[in-house]
């Protein structure tokens, strides 16, 4: 692949990512933003429309997922690593988004167990843990 090309997609990643950053509160309907950036401790959590919390986490998932993916893929560029990297992001959702249901359907949860768990779907955090996984993978294979 055009080495430029890359760059345009390493580049396209980036600015994705940060776009959903600071986009977040227009972007997507989240009570917790808020609640999070309060003194929330001994607070009682906000109203959650659920169907409408879950799709948009979903959807903000999605984006930093693809957005991440197409940094791995510029960054790495071969398709195994990729076809890996997407089964342990669906993986994570699943556990993550089932734990994360769970967490708030009941009433004695923790808010920082909430906070953690939300927190690792919503920000592009695999990213940080793949990159350097799959860089130490390949070089040791390569030696």
């Amino acid at each position: 692949m055009n080495r430029f090309i890359r760059l345009l997609i390493l580049v396209v990643g980036l600015a994705g990512l940060v776009f959903i950053r600071f986009r977040e509160s227009e972007l997507f309907y989240d009570p917790l933003l808020s609640f999070f950036k309060s003194n929330y401790k001994g607070r009682v959590l906000p109203e959650i429309h659920q169907a409408k919390f879950f799709a948009h986490l979903s959807l903000r998932f999605i984006g930093n997922t693809l957005f991440s993916l197409m940094i791995l893929w510029s960054i790495f560029k071969e398709s195994g690593m990729l076809r890996l990297a997407i089964w342990i992001y669906v993986l994570l959702f699943l556990l993550l988004g089932g734990a994360l249901y769970i967490i708030i359907q009941s009433d004695t949860s923790s808010h920082l167990t909430l906070f953690y768990t939300r927190r690792f779907l919503i920000q592009p955090l695999l990213l940080f843990i793949l990159a350097p996984a799959f860089y130490y993978y390949r070089k040791v294979n390569r030696g």
